[in-house]
């Protein structure tokens, strides 16, 4: 398992939402690039970037801000929020960014994914942004009525290669990963899976650790801007053998 240091950016700053409210929201710094830097030089084999007012707005707003830390690191990046149109893949990808994050348009429109991964089957993840089991979209706002397992199986049978498991309840609460429903979501595919939302000690990503390596990564956030742990250490804790 990696672990996955989290940059969510709103307004070109770094901040964190307590359960997706984006009433909820501690700014962290005003320097993404920053950031993006800090972590990479941590050790960071992955970094998570979401552009959070393009999640709520429907499209990318703070594309400027990610293609500069695109630009000043070379640890891969995966990229999300108001990613819903082909066009804003090719501009995402075009920036040397690794992997492409998309949540809302997959829910409303099966026929894209499947369009989507014909050309970058390798490069594109789904993330399932998930309240109580059911699965949210347009910036956690919207409920759908899908259940996560049941869509997280139709997204393996398409030939999806990696998805992103985000308990919102949990998502910068600091109150620990929902182990009971990552559980259930690697029971329900094969593929592998990143979860997020929770994570505020080492102990929790022992915990993690413990699901098997079917549970590819883990993306942390929260826990690393308020200082409860040091990004090499949790690094180096998914790296020991048990």
């Amino acid at each position: 398992m990696i672990i996955i240091p989290a940059i969510d950016i709103k307004d070109g700053k770094v901040v964190r939402l307590s359960q997706g409210r984006f009433q909820e929201i501690t700014i962290y710094s005003s320097d993404p690039v920053a950031f993006a830097k800090k972590w990479e030089t941590a050790g960071a084999s992955l970094i998570h970037i979401v552009d959070l007012d393009g999640a709520e707005k429907g499209e990318m707003k703070n594309f400027d801000a990610i293609a500069k830390i695109s630009k000043a690191v070379k640890v891969p990046l995966e990229v999300g929020g108001g990613i819903r149109k082909r066009d804003d893949i090719l501009r995402v990808l075009g920036q040397g960014i690794s992997r492409v994050v998309l949540g809302t348009r997959v829910v409303e429109d099966r026929a894209f994914l499947k369009e989507i991964l014909k050309d970058w089957k390798e490069r594109i993840v789904v993330s399932l942004d998930c309240s109580h089991g059911i699965v949210t979209q347009k910036g956690w706002t919207s409920v759908s009525n899908l259940k996560a397992t049941d869509f997280a199986k139709e997204l393996q049978d398409m030939g999806l290669t990696q998805l992103i498991y985000t308990d919102i309840a949990r998502d910068g609460t600091l109150r620990g990963p929902n182990l009971t429903s990552i559980k259930e979501i690697l029971d329900s595919v094969t593929i592998p899976v990143i979860a997020s939302g929770g994570v505020s000690n080492l102990e929790d990503i022992k915990s993690l650790k413990k699901l098997g390596s079917h549970l590819w990564g883990a993306i942390v956030g929260k826990a690393l801007y308020e200082g409860n742990f040091e990004l090499k250490d949790a690094i180096s804790l998914c790296s020991q053998k048990e």
